[in-house]
């Protein structure tokens, strides 16, 4: 009688460890959250946000603050750590150095917050932000805070940089505002009310050779600048951005 042989089976359910590629998930979906909350979280707050027990999300943590990457409080909540902004210089470098200088101005000449938002997916990223050195009240915008790219100014102004047309073509699943056409022709886009309630948002497109387009924006809740003028000096640094660029 041939003989036979079996294989155990991998266990399966609860038990079984989470696959490297899932913990690499979670460990980026919590340094997404972290990124956009208010202020520091408590691990519980975390792993619910997560949809993870509090064990799972206190191995990841520990493996992320060991890289600096998030921080703890002396009340042990977390938030993003000094290891994210190193990382963050190497994105985009030859964008933000060559909006710095545009951002600088214009926060303070407009005392406004300025910034330039990048396109990831169906979301605008805030990458780089410059607030005004004296002003009393200001909106902050945080790098790393994401929106939907057809909510706002800095969307729309990306969305600008294409025709009806093109934007179609690139099936992105996102429909194309028709306040993008007008920005085309005006060449800066504006919003109210539509990322955050009672705050305006004005940019304009940047074009990035060999990659997306971008927008430097800024946001404000109250302004003695008229918004047209407002546009124009957008539409002027984002033009002297594109010159570095090129």
């Amino acid at each position: 009688m041939d003989s036979m042989t079996s294989t155990a089976a991998a266990p399966a359910g609860p038990a079984a460890q989470a696959s490297p590629s899932q913990t690499l998930s979670r460990g980026i979906r919590a340094l997404e959250i972290l990124a956009a909350a208010p202020g520091p979280l408590t691990i519980a707050e975390l792993a619910d946000a997560m949809g993870v027990h509090r064990s799972v999300a206190y191995r990841i943590l520990r493996t992320l603050e060991d890289h600096s990457l998030l921080v703890r409080d002396d009340a042990g909540k977390v938030q993003p750590g000094p290891g994210l902004a190193v990382l963050a210089r190497g994105v985009s470098r030859n964008l933000q150095s060559a909006a710095l200088p545009e951002l600088t101005y214009l926060a303070n000449s407009l005392d406004m917050t300025a910034f330039i938002a990048v396109w990831d997916h169906h979301d605008c990223i805030t990458l780089v932000t410059v607030e005004p050195r004296h002003s009393g009240a200001t909106v902050a915008q945080h790098p790393g805070t994401r929106h939907p790219i057809n909510a706002g100014a800095p969307g729309i102004a990306i969305q600008s940089a294409f025709t009806g047309a093109e934007w179609d073509r690139l099936d992105t699943g996102v429909a194309y505002r028709q306040e993008a056409g007008e920005a085309r022709r005006l060449g800066y886009s504006a919003s109210h009310d539509e990322v955050i309630a009672g705050v305006s948002s004005l940019a304009a497109p940047i074009k990035v050779p060999g990659g997306r387009p971008a927008a430097l924006a800024v946001v404000y809740i109250r302004s003695a600048h008229d918004p047209e003028a407002v546009g124009a000096a957008l539409a002027g640094s984002a033009a002297r951005i594109q010159e570095q660029l090129a």
